[in-house]
């Protein structure tokens, strides 16, 4: 992952837009670098593996993102799958479409991190409905973490 910074970055507010892709479901989430949170928006569910642009376009013109964050699900020793691809995919879409740079983070077990908050506060039923948009979340905020922690040490991915 290469981190997006500048010289004021961090004095100055940075909108990202985090995604955690799946075959059936898309979950979104928005969060900003100054408070480095990150807050569930919405799961999109996808018919024929068919992205719904419609919602997508909504959440980019109502946040005005400076970049995309995207999960990639990588296997228990870190190695690309089949879902890696198509997450890969999703993400060169959202760039092609929006003309914003997507960063990638390995999301390795972030729904089923999102399941286990979730088990404690929901019912079962909004858990599943909730789970991928805090899987996406879950994945924006390790991107939030990774950036500040990345500018405070200086390595500002250039």
């Amino acid at each position: 992952m290469t981190p997006l910074h500048s010289d004021h970055a961090e004095h100055s507010a940075h909108t990202y837009l985090g995604f955690d892709y799946g075959r059936r479901k898309i979950g979104i989430a928005v969060g900003q670098n100054l408070t480095q949170t990150a807050s569930a928006l919405d799961t999109l569910r996808t018919r024929d593996t068919k992205t719904n642009w419609g919602r997508i376009d909504h959440y980019i013109n109502t946040w005005q993102p400076c970049a995309l964050v995207v999960g990639v699900p990588l296997d228990n020793e870190g190695k690309e799958t089949e879902m890696s691809a198509r997450a890969r995919q999703f993400g060169r879409d959202l760039s092609d479409k929006y003309h914003l740079p997507v960063y990638w983070v390995n999301e390795h077990l972030s729904s089923a991190e999102a399941r286990q908050l979730l088990s404690k506060r929901v019912s079962s039923r909004e858990a599943a409905r909730q789970t991928d948009q805090v899987a996406a979340r879950l994945i924006l905020e390790t991107f939030l973490r990774e950036q500040r922690q990345n500018h405070s040490t200086g390595d500002l991915g250039k």
